[in-house]
């Protein structure tokens, strides 16, 4: 493999397990190994940090507890993913934020979802049998989906009805009769008692099994006969062959290539089945871990052949680009309105539009999103005060001598803002708007300073592009 094919390769890894990497990162991993920087991401050793918490809040201590808007919480969760030097956690949260989508707009306690947001970062990549059995205890999550109304003498089933449509099994592969099982199954697991919120703070609810509340009753479920709890209920559901392969095609989904949406799984087959049934046989003998499973998926081909094959969502778009100027490192006031940006493109952190999560691949573009993306970009990347950017401008400046080509411009831009992929006729388009200037010159203070913004303005350009949508 070349050099420039190690260095796109790693790249592409670096914005799916990750939020993108600068060139100078890019070429350290890729002196580490491929699958060396794979196994530092999937189980990062100790000594690699994330974002420093004491350091956020010591300058912004109203972003720990959240309040009724989302605001404080999603810029808990941007300082996270552009400041973490373990990214795949981020990624993994992000992951099963869509997946088991909670929502403020109903929660109405946004502490409550910084503390669930916790519970992916911290457990994310371990046990998915162990992380259904914390959903179902999580206090956001129980009172979501009603958990806290389902008593013994009146189910209710709209826990029991997401966990196996969305959670684990997929439409088709339960009965309505199954649905209320579970919901019987899940009985008495509940929230204690709280203090109410005062003015600056509120209160976390908590856990509670109450067992006056629970349905010990016989039921039958999946086939199966017995006087089932709700661990009795996951284990279950994690003996169904569709459990596996509805988890590892929504991970195909988010790591590899766009999927359809969920909702038409149970009609529309995997865009790549014998991935999916891989993946499958991965999690199953592996007890559940998710670990083995990211760590197959990123050694495989089907990952390293899928380059651009996924629209980057909102959040994606936002981080990367932080990450990749050198913007918004550590706690600083524009955390809160930034937190809100992918929010304005269509992906509000901490509130998803429904238990289905975000629709996504090209669903996240239309008119108004795709202007939000391209300005959020643009404003950055052209900004050459931002540390990130001025390494950009250096090293196309060093590449060529004093002098400099319309051509050697934007093939520079697109190396050094990806590598990226553009088309023929996206690429002689860029090269005609440099050729307005003509040559670029490096030498002297002020040839520098110009060609520096003509640097700035073509990579403003390129985050304009079709191809720059797709990661």
């Amino acid at each position: 493999m070349s050099d420039t094919q190690a260095i796109a390769l790693m790249a592409h890894l670096m914005r799916r397990a990750g939020f993108g990497a600068s060139r100078d990162e890019l070429e350290r991993l890729v002196e580490q190994g491929y699958e060396e920087t794979v196994e530092q991401l999937v189980d990062p050793p100790a000594h690699i940090p994330r974002a420093d918490l004491h350091q956020l809040f010591r300058y912004m201590p109203s972003l720990e507890t959240g309040g009724p808007a989302t605001d404080p919480g999603a810029a808990n969760w941007l300082y996270h993913m552009v400041n973490t030097q373990r990214p795949l956690e981020e990624k993994m949260a992000l992951f099963w934020h869509h997946v088991f989508a909670t929502g403020n707009s109903k929660v109405d306690n946004d502490n409550h979802l910084i503390a669930q947001v916790d519970m992916f970062r911290d457990h994310g990549t371990g046990n998915y049998r162990d992380l259904l059995i914390m959903l179902a205890q999580n206090p956001a999550m129980i009172y979501w989906l009603d958990n806290h109304e389902n008593h013994k003498r009146s189910p209710n089933e709209n826990w029991g009805r997401e966990l196996l449509e969305l959670f684990s099994l997929g439409v088709g592969h339960y009965t309505e009769k199954d649905v209320f099982e579970c919901a019987r199954a899940f009985t008495g697991w509940t929230l204690g008692p709280k203090i109410p919120r005062v003015p600056n703070h509120r209160f976390f609810f908590q856990y509670e099994f109450r067992p006056e509340e629970h349905d010990y009753g016989e039921k039958e479920f999946l086939g199966h006969k017995g006087h089932f709890d709700g661990f009795d209920i996951i284990d279950i559901i994690l003996d169904q062959p569709a459990c596996p392969r509805f988890i590892v095609r929504h991970l195909y989904n988010f790591f590899v290539a766009d999927e359809a949406q969920v909702p038409a799984w149970n009609i529309e087959p995997p865009r790549d089945p014998e991935a999916i049934e891989y993946l499958a046989g991965v999690f199953k003998d592996s007890g559940f871990e998710i670990k083995p499973v990211l760590r197959a998926l990123f050694n495989s081909d089907f990952f390293k052949e899928a380059m651009f094959q996924k629209v980057k969502s909102p959040v994606e778009t936002v981080v990367s680009t932080l990450r990749m100027t050198g913007d918004l490192q550590g706690p600083q006031r524009e955390l809160v309105p930034i937190g809100q940006k992918s929010a304005h493109m269509g992906q509000s952190l901490h509130n998803p539009p429904s238990v289905e999560g975000w629709q996504t691949g090209r669903d996240w573009i239309n008119s108004g999103a795709v202007v939000q993306r391209i300005n959020f970009v643009a404003d950055r990347v052209s900004n050459l005060e931002l540390p990130g950017v001025q390494n950009i401008v250096q090293r196309v400046a060093a590449a060529n001598g004093t002098q400099m080509a319309p051509s050697e411009l934007v093939d520079h831009c697109l190396d050094l803002i990806g590598p990226l992929d553009v088309t023929r006729d996206t690429r002689l388009e860029l090269i005609e708007h440099a050729a307005e200037e003509g040559d670029l010159s490096w030498s002297g203070d002020n040839n520098y300073a110009r060609s520096s913004q003509r640097v700035g303005d073509m990579l403003a350009l390129i985050a304009a592009t079709t191809e720059y949508q797709f990661g």
